[in-house]
C-alpha cells in the first residue's frame, strides 16, 4: 500500500487518486501508526522528494490528509507527521515544482513544471495526460524505437522523450518545440535526467556528408538534440536532414489552426523523404473536444494520410488513473 502512495505521490498525481479507502481499511482493521510511518518514509521523506519536490501545496495537503487519516483512529500519534506539516507550511510556494515518474525498468523520469497550466502565454510547460499514455504505450513497444532516430513534436518539457531515452534505446532523439521558455524548461529536464543536449546550432542546416562524420563519433547513447521547430517556417530540406525514422507527439491537436500547421508539416515530412522509407508517425490525444479531434481525422482524410487507432495497454503500469479519453493514431504518410 505504501508503494501504491509512493509512485502517485511523487509523481504528483491529483490526491484523489491516491488509495485512501484501502489505507482508512487497515487503519481501521489494525489502528497502526508504523503504517503511516512508512508511507511518510517512502513520500515526503524519500530521496527523491527531498530532492525533486512536488508543489508545496500538495505536499501540504497530502499531509494533512494523512493527518486527519491518523487522528480518526485509535493509533498512537506520529510526532514525525506533524514535524513534516511543520516543515511544509513554513516553505514558499515556487513557481516550479517537481515530478518523478517512477518506470517499470527501475529507472526514473524527473521532470520540473510549471506550477500553472498555462504561463509564459504557453500550456507547453506541464506534463499532459496524452504525454504519459503515450510513453506508457512506448515502454510497451520499444522496438518502435530502438536504433531509431526519432523526432518528437512539441515535446514541451520533455516526459514522454526522456522516458523513451531511458527505456526504448533509440539511437538519436531529436526533442523539438518552438516556444522559446519551453526549450530553456526542456533542455533543463533533459539534463537533469541525465543527458547532454547536442548543441543544435547545425541541426537545420546539417549536409549528409556532416551527419555521417557526427554519426561516426562515439557519442552518449542515445544521442539527444534539443531543436526549434516551427511547423510554419521549417523547410522540407531542414526536415530531410534531421533523417528522422519515427515521428511522435503528444497532446498537438487542440486548436483547428495548429491542427493545419501540422498536417502542414506532415505534408512536408512525407515529401521530403528523398529515397528513404516514409518515418512512422504516432500521435497521442486527449478528446477533450470531439469536434477538434473530428477536425483532425477530417482534414488528414482530405490530404490522402491514411490513420488507424492504436489499441489501448490495459495493463498501466506506472499511472494508475491514466484518463480512458485518451487516443493514440498511427498516421501513414
Amino acid at each position: 500500500l505504501a508503494l501504491r502512495f509512493q509512485r502517485r505521490f511523487l509523481a504528483a498525481r491529483p490526491l484523489r487518486s491516491l488509495p485512501w479507502p484501502e489505507l482508512e481499511e487497515s487503519l481501521r482493521t489494525a489502528p497502526d501508526s508504523a503504517l503511516l510511518a512508512d508511507i511518510l518514509h517512502k513520500t515526503i521523506l524519500h530521496p527523491l522528494c527531498v530532492k525533486y519536490p512536488p508543489s508545496a501545496k500538495y505536499r501540504k495537503c497530502f499531509l494533512s490528509e494523512l493527518i486527519k487519516k491518523l487522528e480518526s483512529t485509535a493509533a498512537e500519534p506520529l510526532d514525525e507527521l506533524y514535524e513534516a506539516l511543520a516543515d511544509v507550511l513554513k516553505e514558499e510556494e515556487s513557481t516550479h515544482c517537481y515530478k518523478n515518474y517512477l518506470l517499470p525498468t527501475g529507472d526514473c523520469v524527473s521532470v520540473s513544471e510549471s506550477t500553472a497550466l498555462v504561463s509564459g502565454g504557453t500550456t507547453g510547460l506541464v506534463t499532459w495526460e496524452a504525454a504519459l499514455t503515450l510513453a506508457q504505450w512506448a515502454l510497451h513497444s520499444p522496438s518502435v524505437f530502438r536504433d531509431r532516430t526519432v523526432l518528437e513534436l512539441g515535446s514541451g518539457i520533455g516526459f514522454t522523450g526522456i522516458a523513451i531515452c531511458k527505456t526504448c534505446q533509440p539511437r538519436t532523439f531529436i526533442f523539438s518545440d518552438c516556444h522559446p521558455r519551453v526549450l530553456r524548461q526542456l533542455g533543463e529536464n533533459i539534463r537533469l535526467n541525465g543527458f547532454i543536449p547536442e548543441p543544435d546550432v547545425t541541426w537545420s542546416i546539417q549536409t549528409e556528408s556532416q551527419a555521417q562524420e557526427v554519426e561516426g563519433e562515439k557519442s552518449q547513447n542515445p544521442k539527444v538534440i534539443v531543436a526549434e521547430l516551427d511547423w510554419g517556417s521549417v523547410t522540407e530540406k531542414q526536415l530531410l536532414a534531421l533523417r528522422a525514422d519515427v515521428v511522435i507527439a503528444a497532446d498537438v491537436v487542440y486548436d483547428p489552426e495548429i491542427i493545419l500547421a501540422l498536417i502542414g508539416m506532415l505534408q512536408k515530412l512525407s515529401t521530403c523523404r528523398a529515397d528513404r522509407k516514409a518515418p512512422e508517425v504516432f500521435i497521442a490525444s486527449t478528446i477533450r473536444n470531439p469536434d477538434t479531434y473530428q477536425l483532425f481525422q477530417a482534414e488528414l482524410d482530405k490530404v490522402g494520410i491514411r490513420w488507424q487507432t492504436i489499441p489501448a495497454h490495459s495493463s498501466c503500469n506506472f499511472l494508475y488513473d491514466v484518463q480512458p479519453d485518451v487516443t493514440i493514431l498511427q498516421l501513414f504518410i
